[in-house]
């Protein structure tokens, strides 16, 4: 296989995680619970603000988004990871590494739009509250929304007809547990260049317009807050984008970590290390923060609570 091409390669086999055999169940039923709180809390807050009429405002249009690419980011993964948990050959075929790095890139690229849009929103809010209703018009929401999807259909379908046309001829055997760019790249036996220029320019306009979005978004809303003369009023406006902010700061940091680290502290294994990180916790963690820090979630949610003991 190593003197062969991509077209000789008709599956992928991952080494996985590293850990020790008596780790082996444990490490199971730890992700199985990660998943199944990322199902449930990402369910939850959709169900929660499609029927709490208070919540059908611009914020929470992008955040019942933003739950469901969580459950379908997580989906991506998840189900792979634990089943190769009792695998000696974690295989994957060749179409099946495709489709899934096709839908990791999707979700990833639409989840930091969408945090992007979210961010626009609370500038809106805080910086002009008398335009909202305007500014923040149902038609822009959505196309907000749509663009998010179109950009992120693009951007990883540049991606992955660039890596999967490319000869697979150094192994099949990738250093990860599940199909990211990165180690993929590292089994190419032609040059990459264009590869790695395609994900500087596709990859990193996405991100370069999101996170400019979400800093000058929050620019001007740390300077609006800075001007309201009481200290309840500042923490009030404060309030209302913390959860937003820590979802942000969570999400950013790790992406920061993974693709623009320095390369003398690349390692694969240590890749491995921080993607379980963003690939299970964090689409766990959007709901709990949303739920958590965000007093009108936590109202609506007393409220959904007294009306089933009502009814019951």
């Amino acid at each position: 296989m190593a003197d062969g091409n991509s077209t000789r390669i008709t599956e992928f086999i991952f080494i996985g995680l590293k850990y020790h055999p008596r780790l082996q169940v444990f490490l199971f039923l730890l992700f199985l619970f990660f998943y199944l709180v990322t199902m449930t809390g990402n369910l939850g807050m959709i169900l929660l603000i499609q029927v709490d009429f208070r919540l059908h405002t611009p914020m929470y249009f992008f955040l019942s988004h933003l739950s469901f690419v969580d459950i379908c980011f997580s989906s991506v993964v998840g189900p792979k990871m634990l089943t190769d948990f009792f695998e000696e050959r974690k295989v994957i075929s060749f179409l099946g590494c495709a489709l899934q790095q096709w839908f990791f890139g999707f979700f990833v690229a639409i989840e930091c739009l969408l945090l992007a849009s979210m961010a626009y929103d609370r500038y809106v809010a805080i910086c002009k509250p008398l335009l909202y209703s305007i500014a923040m018009s149902q038609r822009l929401c959505i196309q907000l929304v749509a663009g998010s999807y179109t950009i992120g259909f693009l951007n990883t379908m540049t991606h992955t007809i660039a890596t999967f046309q490319l000869p697979f001829c150094h192994s099949n055997i990738i250093n990860h547990f599940f199909c990211d760019m990165s180690p993929l790249l590292s089994l190419v036996c032609a040059d990459i260049w264009i590869n790695k220029l395609l994900v500087f320019i596709v990859a990193g306009a996405v991100l370069v317009v999101s996170s400019l979005t979400i800093i000058i978004s929050y620019f001007y809303i740390l300077l609006a807050i800075l001007r309201i003369r009481s200290t309840d009023g500042r923490h009030k406006a404060f309030s209302t984008c913390s959860s937003h902010l820590t979802a942000v700061s969570v999400l950013y940091g790790t992406l920061f970590f993974i693709y623009v680290r320095p390369g003398a502290i690349f390692s694969l294994d240590l890749n491995k290390m921080v993607s379980v990180f963003y690939t299970t916790v964090i689409p766990m963690l959007n709901p709990l923060i949303y739920s958590l820090r965000n007093k009108e979630v936590k109202d609506a949610i007393h409220r959904m609570i007294t009306r089933w003991k009502l009814c019951i």
